[in-house]
C-alpha cells in the first residue's frame, strides 16, 4: 500500500492564460488527492533560477526561465497515498505528442514548451519544490475530508 505523500504541482502561464486553473484542480479532486496549499504569483527570476537550478548550463535554461516569469502561475501542494506517481498519471507525458488521452497534457496541450502544468518527478524534488514556494506554516494537511475514507482504504 502506497504511503501519505505531498506533491508540487504548478499551472504554469500558459494554462493561467488560458483559463484552465479550475480544469487542472477538478482533475487532481477527481482522482482523489487532497489540496493541502495554494497560491498564485508572479514567478521573479531568482525564484526560477532556483526552481529549475537542476537544469542550469543546459541550452534550454534561459528559455525555461524567461517563460516560467512570463505571467503568473498558480502553485499547488497535493497530499495522498502515492501522490507523487498519481500525479504524474493525471498530468500525463512532458511531450503533449506522447502524452495519452485523459491526462491533462493529452486533453489540453499541443507543444512541449506550452505544456501547461509542472509536477514534481519524485520524492526529492517534491520536498524541494515544495520548500521554494511554500513555507510550513501555508499548507494545510491538519483538514479531513469526509470523503477521504471512501477514496483509500
Amino acid at each position: 500500500m502506497a504511503e501519505v505523500e505531498r506533491t508540487f504541482v504548478a499551472v504554469k502561464p500558459d494554462g493561467v492564460q488560458r483559463g484552465l486553473v479550475g480544469e487542472v484542480i477538478s482533475r487532481f479532486e477527481a482522482r482523489g488527492l487532497k489540496l493541502i496549499g495554494l497560491k498564485m504569483l508572479q514567478v521573479t527570476p531568482s525564484l526560477a533560477e532556483k526552481h529549475y537550478g537542476e537544469h542550469i548550463g543546459k541550452p534550454f535554461f534561459a528559455g525555461l526561465v524567461k517563460f516560467i516569469t512570463s505571467g503568473p502561475l498558480v502553485a499547488m501542494v497535493w497530499e495522498g497515498k502515492g501522490a507523487i506517481t498519481l500525479a504524474r498519471n493525471v498530468i500525463g507525458a512532458t511531450n503533449p505528442a506522447n502524452a495519452a488521452p485523459g491526462t491533462i497534457r493529452g486533453d489540453l496541450c499541443v507543444e512541449i514548451g506550452r505544456n501547461v502544468v509542472h509536477g514534481s518527478d519524485g520524492p526529492e524534488s517534491a520536498s524541494r519544490e515544495i520548500s521554494i514556494f511554500f513555507q510550513d506554516s501555508e499548507l494545510l494537511s491538519c483538514w479531513s475530508r469526509n470523503i477521504d475514507t471512501w477514496v483509500s482504504e
